[in-house]
Formats: structure tokens, C-alpha cells, sequence
């Protein structure tokens, strides 16, 4: 799938509505979760999220300081909870750069600071 590809089907998840798929968020985030967690706690940000996509299905994760971990939907919920003015603006900002990634085989992970502000901070490859 090209980069292109990839960020159509990003804007029609994160910011149109089409499902997400569990089992993607399963095979991409279940054995990283220690990691992400790791780094949300060196990096002293509000909240860490990512998101992934393959064969055409997304999937996202978002974790709190309090280990609460928000799975798809219930993430992009979050997130807009956590960005209520800005969620759109920020994601058209960011679904380019996502794909990029994504398409380059890397998995893009953010920084969330409250009032709308996010930070790219890492991402590795599978």
C-alpha cells in the first residue's frame, strides 16, 4: 500500500469514523504495551498514543500515566476528550507524517500534553 493509500485510510478512521480492528491492535500494540508505558513515564507526558495500520484496517492505542490503556474507538474518544477544540486540526496535521512512517515500516507514537498540544517523540520498527 503506498503512503498515499495508507493516509486516506487514516483520515477515514481517525477523523470520518470507519471502524478499527481489534485484531490488528492485538498483533501491533498487546506485547508493546510495557514499552509504550516505559516511555510515557520517561518522558513525563500526560498521555502516549499510536496508531497503526495494515491491509487496509487501522487500529490505535492511548495510554495514561495510571496505566488505564484506551484500545481503537475508546482511544480516539480519549483523544478527542483530550484535544475537544483541536482533535481535527491536529490529526490532519499528523496523518501525513503517520503514513509516512507507516509506509517506511516504522509505527508512530506521540506525546500528549493537556490543552491540545502533542510532540512526536519515537518510533520503531517491527
Amino acid at each position: 500500500m503506498t503512503a498515499k493509500n495508507i493516509e486516506k485510510r487514516l483520515e477515514q478512521t481517525l477523523i470520518h469514523d470507519d471502524a478499527m480492528q481489534y485484531g490488528l491492535y492485538t498483533y501491533e500494540f498487546e506485547e508493546a504495551l510495557d514499552e509504550l508505558k516505559s516511555s510515557l513515564a520517561h518522558d513525563r507526558d500526560d498521555d502516549i498514543f499510536a496508531v497503526t495500520e495494515n491491509s487496509g484496517h487501522v487500529a490505535m492505542v492511548l495510554l495514561e500515566p495510571s496505566g488505564q490503556v484506551s484500545i481503537n474507538e475508546q482511544a480516539k474518544e480519549k483523544l478527542q476528550a483530550l484535544w475537544p477544540v483541536t482533535y481535527e486540526r491536529n490529526m490532519k496535521q499528523l496523518i501525513p507524517v503517520f503514513a509516512k512512517q507507516l509506509h517506511a515500516g516504522a509505527l508512530p507514537i506521540n506525546g500528549v500534553k493537556q490543552g491540545g498540544v502533542w510532540r512526536r517523540r519515537s518510533h520503531w520498527t517491527g
